[in-house]
This record gives C-alpha cells, sequence and structure tokens, in this order.
C-alpha cells in the first residue's frame, strides 16, 4: 500500500425528506382533517478517527462520498425515516480543508472522534403542521432543504513522539531498523526514505516498566525544503506533530569528503525548521552525532562544540554497531515523560 498524506474528496450530505400532503378520510372520524407528516432528516457526512489506519490511501477511490437522503412523510401523521450518517474511516492526524475556500474544518486526532464535514439537510413540514383554528384544512406543505456538499482537501500529519530529522543519509533509516520492527529501505545514495516510516520503541531498548513510544523516520531534508525543494513541505508537516526532535549528524567520512561541516549540516536542519514554523525550534530537541564507529575526532569535537553553544545534550551513535543506542533511548524517554501524556495532542498545531 502506497503512503498518500494527501488526499481531495467530493463529500454531499443527504438532503431532507419532503413534507406530505394527507388528509384523514375514515369512517368514523368526522371532519378527519389533514394528516400529511414531516419528511425525514437527511444524513450528515462525518469522519472518524481509526488508529489502524496510516495513510489515506483508501480515499483515493472513490473521490464521491454520499450520505443517504432523508425520506418523505406520508399520511396518517407518519414521518420520514432519517437517512443515515456516512462514516468515513481516516487516520488519526487528519486535517481537513474546505478546498474551494481553503478554510480549516478541523482534525481528527483521537480514536472513534468524529468531525462533521457536511451536514445532512433537515425534512420538510407535513400540512398537518399547519393546521390551526382559522385554517382547518391547509393544503400547504414544505420540502426537505439540501444537503451541505463540499470539495475537502484532507492532510495527514503523523502522530509521532519522537521525529528523527536530519540531511540526507545522516542515518535515520538504519537507526530505527535498530530500535524498532520497522524496516525503512537503507541504502547508501541520498533520498532512500520518500516517506514517513513509524516504529514503536519497546523492549529491548526501553526497561520492561517503561511506557513505549512512537518513533518517526522522516525524509531528508536538503536546503530550501521550507520553499519545496526536495520532499519540501510533504516532510516538513509531520514534524508539526512530534513532541521530540532527535537531530542527526553525520559524522562520517563521507559527510566530511562532501565538505560538509558539522555546523553547516546542522544549520541546515535548523534553518529549514524554523523557516517553516518557528515552534519547531522551540521543541525538546537532541543533538546526536551518527556513525560514531567512523567518524573523526574533529568531528566529534565540532559536534560537542556546536551543542554547547546552543545548550543541548550531544549523543554520539553507531546504529550499525549499537554504540551508544541506550543512554540515548533513556534521555528520549525521560524528555517525553517530563512532558506528560497529553502533550501529545497539543504539539501538532501551529502558531
Amino acid at each position: 500500500m502506497h503512503f498518500i498524506d494527501e488526499a481531495v474528496i467530493d463529500v454531499l450530505a443527504g438532503a431532507g425528506g419532503d413534507g406530505c400532503m394527507a388528509f384523514r378520510r375514515e369512517k368514523f372520524v368526522p371532519r378527519g382533517g389533514p394528516s400529511g407528516g414531516d419528511g425525514g432528516d437527511g444524513g450528515s457526512v462525518v469522519l472518524v478517527g481509526s488508529g489502524g489506519l496510516g495513510t489515506l490511501y483508501r480515499l483515493t477511490f472513490p473521490a464521491n462520498y454520499h450520505a443517504e437522503r432523508g425520506r418523505h412523510g406520508e399520511g396518517s401523521n407518519r414521518t420520514g425515516r432519517s437517512g443515515g450518517d456516512l462514516l468515513i474511516p481516516v487516520p488519526l492526524g487528519t486535517e481537513v480543508y474546505d478546498a474551494t475556500s481553503g478554510e480549516v474544518l478541523g482534525e481528527v486526532l483521537a480514536e472513534e472522534q468524529r468531525l462533521i464535514v457536511a451536514r445532512g439537510g433537515a425534512g420538510g413540514r407535513g400540512n398537518a403542521r399547519f393546521k390551526s383554528a382559522r385554517q382547518r384544512a391547509p393544503r400547504r406543505t414544505e420540502p426537505g432543504t439540501p444537503g451541505e456538499q463540499r470539495r475537502l482537501r484532507l492532510e495527514l500529519k503523523l502522530l509521532a513522539d519522537v521525529g528523527v530529522v536530519g540531511l540526507p543519509n545522516a542515518g535515520k533509516s538504519t537507526l530505527i531498523s535498530r530500535l524498532t520492527a520497522a524496516r525503512p529501505k537503507i541504502a547508501d545514495y541520498p533520498f532512500t526514505t520518500l516517506a514517513p516510516q513509524l516504529g514503536v520503541v519497546g523492549a529491548p531498548a526501553l526497561p520492561v516498566e517503561a511506557e513505549p513510544f512512537v518513533i518517526a523516520d522522516l525524509p531528508g531534508l536538503i536546503a530550501g525544503a521550507a520553499q519545496g525543494a526536495g520532499l519540501g513541505t510533504r516532510f516538513l508537516r509531520h514534524v508539526e506533530r512530534c513532541r521530540v526532535l532527535l537531530h542527526l549528524v553525520d559524522l562520517g567520512p563521507q559527510a566530511e569528503e562532501a565538505e560538509s561541516s558539522v555546523e553547516e549540516a546542522a544549520d541546515t536542519i535548523s534553518a529549514e525548521l524554523g523557516a517553516f514554523n518557528e515552534d519547531l525550534l522551540r521543541r525538546p530537541r537532541i543533538l546526536c552525532g551518527s556513525k560514531v564507529d567512523i567518524a573523526a575526532d574533529d568531528r566529534r569535537r565540532a559536534l560537542r562544540d556546536l551543542a554547547a553553544e546552543q545548550g543541548l545534550r550531544a549523543f554520539e551513535i553507531s546504529a550499525v554497531a549499537g554504540t551508544g543506542l541506550v543512554p540515548l533511548v533513556r534521555e528520549l524517554q525521560s524528555l517525553l515523560d517530563a512532558q506528560g501524556p497529553a502533550a501529545n495532542m497539543a504539539a501538532g498545531a501551529r502558531p
């Protein structure tokens, strides 16, 4: 299944049923009078959060969703049956926009949370509703109102506790594969990860009594990503939901041969995060050097100096050799515990 984090769908709520015009004509009911019932209300289109979904792939076909219309009223004061709501499952972290106006309609962040995106029409009144002392046999009814029709643009922002950011080939996918059961594509060329990968960090990386957390391998950034370069904003919007950022800097000889200093690599990521959303620079962040098993001493010293200058804790790891992973995971767990369990949902909001 492809990772799809954007979708455009058309939704149409059900129209309300028409009111009925009828009169009672029964043997033992003199002057029977009006007996037309009301029409039923139309069904609404509702998005429902589902933790079992991780992509908007299923919403790309079909792209048209129609809720059930209400039934018309009937004689003997029978009200028409209301149309059933159309429930559309969406992954947690889905933001909903009106595609025409750009208006934000809401977001779905919790399991079974419901968001009405198109309201059903109201049923019309039957002629029995218009009976009065002055008008004993009204011949007036109301038609049902149409349901709302909208074109929606859905954006998925993954809900993860820790987001791993860094330049291409910084070792993000290797780290995720070592800490979790996720198996992202790993290769020695840039942009091997074309879609975010989620994994759950638990035992044996964490103590048995510790609460597992979700970590996201996010595609590599390059300079200008906030303006759309590379994977651009398709990547950056997933960072907004992360509670803690793990910033990986390549300490290996390949980065040194490319004449990319530790300071330049770190500053590129920080600049793009700040250009996209300044709030990301205020998130708890760890500066971590990767590939320490083959790193030069001068690059390791540069990483420590940079972390001290920015007031961050510096870690050095080798995902291949398993060096330094335990202290790093414990620090991530400590930062998450300090924020509390309720911080996850609030972290995704943009200022």
